[in-house]
């Protein structure tokens, strides 16, 4: 039985799940090494946990999922929107703190896991009276799935839903140590995987193979492009990105078409020569964001691959996954840049000046704001944040509309593209994740026999370099960090410092930081320890 799209107002992404249910029924939606689920499966078993969610919680709320990447992960994902609710991604393997924090922000009734379900309700539990009630519940999904279906119930949460209800939210990292956690509506991601699909021909008879982790913006592509065309999602294992001939026969083994990858992923592959043992021929789409290209990397993946697609994507997780796109049509040189293009459909990407004025020509470097659909609603119960990175702005030089300002900067080429040079404050992209490197010190400066720490990015061998004051020695600091971090955000190196250098503003010198990992790199005899 379906749900009555007569009585519902349009704009939620379930209808494409059961256009795409109704149309391609029996066709494989989601799969991995484990578990296929058909269309209708999918739908049938989100529908299922969406009514025993539905028992629990009010419409509106969000939901962790606190779970490895699968298909009934994706079902629980799609059966939490059919409860009214939101879903957010919780990776099992954040260290118990950080999960703590992301459960605190969020203050949630309910969890659903396939783990320790008393572990998740101790980090769960919010402050207050509700920890002391015990209201927080932790379920596991095959419990719900075990529920009945109540379509009556279901029929009236989606006639009181709304384009704008929340779809998602991802948490990114916060400055302040805290995670923030940002908000995407159901009418954000419509609007850009309509035009994301339209652009790059994505249709049902693609296969697309899954790198990034739910709780990382790239998969909303994924599974989005392929639920509103009817395509295939094929869930590839983490571990199977340790060992490229394992990957590559899987990718072959499945048919794939279709790579939507961060960079990290694609260069690891071609780094350890993954494409001299075989080559993914059905692969005719790479595209690839995250963090800026290597062209010697891209040339290897160009060679493999020359009647392949190639798209250089840019944008956060704050705009709905990608505002420019670039289609690569010859190789770049180790030296060049690969721009990131051009604005999507429905979008105004502009450059500001320190000055608020807009840049229009060539060779000038500004922070690269964005405006048009799908921006995010903003940052969860974080009013302030949001006012200061989603500002009202007269894009066109007369009416004021809300913008996001990325933080990043860029310019334009002599052809008009845009450039991306770097970010505007101390966020990096590292291994295809956005990292607030004032979330390490935070978590540096909090740990025991340590006074003061700061930390850098040594972008030219791409790793993270940690500085600190203190009597705790690197490898007590390591431990403490790994409880504390996600392994993306552990310094690669750690220094024990006797002073920190300030500069003139008497702020923490990083740029003697800078210096001294460039000494370091001249002087490979003489590096920060390794830890």
């Amino acid at each position: 039985m379906y749900l009555d799209e007569r009585n519902m107002k349009k704009g939620n992404i379930l209808d494409f799940l059961e256009k795409s249910e109704e149309r391609f029924g029996h066709k494989t939606a989601v799969e991995d090494e484990k578990l296929s689920l058909t269309y209708h499966e999918l739908a049938a078993m989100a529908r299922r946990i969406g009514s025993a969610v539905s028992r629990r919680v009010e419409p509106g709320t969000p939901v962790p999922v606190l779970m490895e990447k699968s298909p009934l992960t994706l079902a629980v994902m799609f059966g939490i929107v059919y409860a009214g609710c939101f879903y957010v991604p919780v990776n099992p393997e954040n260290p118990p703190e950080r999960q703590k924090k992301i459960f605190e922000t969020l203050d949630a009734r309910l969890v659903i896991t396939d783990g320790d379900a008393d572990q998740v309700v101790r980090l769960a539990g919010a402050p207050g009276d509700r920890r002391a009630a015990g209201r927080t519940e932790a379920a596991a999904a095959e419990k719900l799935l075990g529920e009945e279906t109540d379509m009556t119930r279901l029929e009236q949460i989606r006639m009181e839903s709304s384009e704008s209800d929340t779809l998602y939210a991802l948490f990114t990292s916060g400055s302040t140590g805290v995670p923030k956690a940002v908000m995407v509506s159901h009418g954000a991601v419509i609007r850009f995987i309509g035009h994301f699909t339209g652009t790059f021909g994505i249709t049902e008879k693609d296969i697309i193979g899954n790198q990034a982790p739910f709780d990382f913006d790239v998969s909303v592509k994924d599974i989005y492009s392929c639920i509103m065309t009817g395509g295939t999602i094929v869930l590839i294992p983490k571990e199977y990105f340790s060992t490229p001939p394992r990957l590559l026969d899987y990718l072959c083994k499945k048919k794939v078409t279709t790579l939507i990858w961060a960079v990290s992923a694609l260069t690891l592959l071609s780094a350890l020569k993954g494409l001299d043992y075989r080559v993914p021929g059905s692969v005719n789409k790479v595209l690839f964001s995250g963090e800026a290209m290597p062209p010697k990397q891209l040339r290897i993946w160009q060679d493999a691959l020359p009647d392949a697609v190639f798209v250089n994507l840019y944008g956060p997780t704050e705009i709905t996954c990608n505002c420019t796109y670039y289609k690569v049509e010859r190789k770049f040189g180790d030296e060049e840049k690969i721009p990131v293009g051009r604005a999507f459909p429905g979008r105004t990407v502009f450059l500001k000046d320190e000055e608020e004025g807009v840049i229009a020509v060539p060779g000038k470097t500004g922070e690269i704001c964005v405006a048009g659909e799908s921006l995010s609603d903003g940052y969860y119960k974080d009013r302030e944040r949001t006012g200061q990175r989603f500002p009202m702005y007269p894009v066109d030089g007369k009416h004021m509309e809300r913008i996001y300002m990325t933080g990043d900067l860029g310019y334009y080429d002599e052809s008009g593209e845009l450039i991306f040079a770097g970010r505007k404050d101390f966020q990096i992209k590292h291994m295809g994740h956005r990292i607030e490197l004032e979330e390490i010190e935070s978590a540096l400066n909090a740990s025991e026999g340590i006074t003061k720490s700061c930390c850098i990015f040594d972008r030219e061998k791409n790793r993270i370099l940690g500085f600190y004051m203190g009597e705790a020695e690197p490898a007590q600091v390591r431990r403490t960090m790994k409880k504390k971090l996600p392994p993306y955000m552990i310094p690669a190196k750690l220094r024990q410092m006797t002073v920190m250098p300030l500069n003139k503003n008497g702020k923490t010198d990083r740029a003697y930081f800078m210096k001294l990992a460039k000494e370091n790199r001249q002087r490979p005899g003489k590096e920060v320890q390794k830890i």
